[in-house]
């Protein structure tokens, strides 16, 4: 019902929250030369539909049997339209275009500077909403990460896949983390991109929950009745020990420490985090890592996990306040290593856990599983005001994927600060008030984050 979507896009505003709708402008539901008449192949088939040389079949660059001709002008003016009946009329903030490569292809390639991205940059309406792209299609080149225009936001896959890898134990990942901790600026400062572009996420609606992330290496996706053949096989994920569910004790505990570990190194990134709906509380598809078609329990959020898993959804809500309370962790701009103004020392610093800053062989050693970032103060310009607001805070994270606990020696704050521990991962509760001196060691669990501060 509209006037049902208008009053509850109205409550979200109402608290504080925007809503950013999911269209999907690639494909429709006839799919290939021999699906259905049911809408615009019935209309203008050579029109809607991208077709190969016979115009007789289509060119399927969404795995759906079909692709829709974007770059046709009357296709173009109904997605125009589409989009303008959401924001006018539905009051919705932006969008998050699936596929979103099939948008912006002229005679099959993928251009930045298509009609569909010009036309939505020129509306007065469209050009002040959020944009979100799925920066891939299954077309040729269809890989498009970093290939958006400014002010467009990308699923940044390369975070989800190497922060998985680095939490599930592999080797030779602290030089990858470390550009996903920091804004990813190895994929967008080359197209003079800002953090914002890398829109971050752990888990999304195709693939794993977060809880099976930690609990399955081989996905459970019978009940689609594809024979296997649907969603994807190389999860980069580690059941902790036994496949599936699990009433150990220790597999539990370590279940819910790397759902703390992931969700604190989504939250702490430079970028855009994206959390999907359920992890906060532990949601499980049961092992599908593609529920499109469950229409039941395994595709449901079970609303009554929420009273079970109360300790996760503290911690991700602890996580949530830190992020908004401090700049740090929302920079507009790339870390360059420099000098601050705010106590001259260097915006970020990659230490080993010896407390010295990582040199060429602490990167590259496959034996490395652990990593510490010390993030100095910084400030932002108050909205209200016009003026720099100084957060004198620093931080300093502290990252464990090995197998056994290791000594993190703690660098110096200067004039006798202490560094107090926020977050320790190891924790199940994963808050603490241990204070540290400078020089001191933090031992820091196996499998284990924690986040320590200092005031300056």
């Amino acid at each position: 019902d509209i006037e049902d979507f208008r009053t509850t896009v109205r409550a979200f505003h109402d608290a504080g929250i925007e809503i950013i709708l999911d269209v999907v402008f690639n494909h429709t539901g006839e799919l290939d030369e021999l699906g259905p008449t049911l809408s615009f192949r019935g209309i203008d088939n050579a029109s809607y539909y991208c077709l190969a040389e016979d115009k007789r079949r289509y060119l399927d660059f969404t795995g759906c049997g079909n692709t829709l001709n974007i770059g046709h002008p009357r296709v173009l003016q109904m997605v125009m339209d589409s989009l303008r009946y959401w924001v006018e009329d539905m009051h919705v903030d932006g969008f998050r275009f699936d596929l979103g490569v099939s948008l912006a292809r002229r005679d099959q390639a993928f251009s930045s500077e298509a009609a569909f991205f010009s036309c939505v940059l020129q509306d007065p309406l469209l050009a002040k909403t959020k944009l979100i792209a799925e920066p891939w299609d299954l077309g040729p080149e269809g890989y498009r990460l970093s290939g958006f225009p400014p002010r467009w936001s990308e699923w940044n896959d390369r975070f989800r896949n190497d922060v998985r890898k680095f939490w599930r134990g592999d080797g030779g990942m602290l030089g990858d983390l470390a550009f996903r901790l920091s804004g990813s600026s190895d994929v967008f400062d080359r197209s003079k991109r800002k953090p914002t572009a890398s829109l971050n996420f752990v888990t999304a609606h195709d693939g794993f929950t977060l809880s099976d992330l930690v609990g399955y290496e081989v996905k459970r996706n019978d009940a689609n009745k594809e024979n296997g053949a649907d969603g994807a096989s190389d999860n980069f994920s580690w059941n902790c020990g036994v496949e599936g569910p699990s009433n150990d004790p220790a597999i539990v505990r370590l279940r819910e420490r790397q759902k703390r570990n992931l969700m604190a190194t989504l939250l702490l990134s430079l970028g855009i985090p994206m959390i999907l709906a359920g992890d906060e509380f532990g949601r499980t598809q049961r092992g599908n890592n593609n529920a499109y078609c469950q229409d039941n329990e395994i595709g449901w959020i079970d609303w009554s996990e929420l009273n079970r898993n109360r300790e996760l959804l503290a911690f991700v809500q602890c996580l949530v306040r830190l992020r908004a309370d401090h700049p740090v962790f929302r920079r507009s701009t790339f870390f360059l290593g420099d000098r601050t103004d705010e106590g001259g020392v260097k915006d970020i610093v990659w230490l080993s856990p010896e407390g010295r800053e990582m040199t060429q062989a602490d990167w590259t050693s496959p034996q490395n599983r652990c990593l510490g970032v010390r993030y100095a103060a910084v400030s932002e310009m108050d909205a209200k005001t016009y003026t720099r607001r100084l957060d004198p805070h620093a931080f300093l994270l502290l990252m464990n994927a090995g197998d056994k606990p290791s000594r993190f020696v703690l660098p110096d704050t200067g004039a006798d600060r202490k560094w107090s521990c926020l977050i320790d991962t190891a924790s199940a509760d994963a808050r603490s008030n241990a204070q540290f001196g400078a020089l001191g060691v933090f031992l820091l669990d196996a499998h284990a984050l924690a986040l320590l501060v200092s005031k300056i």
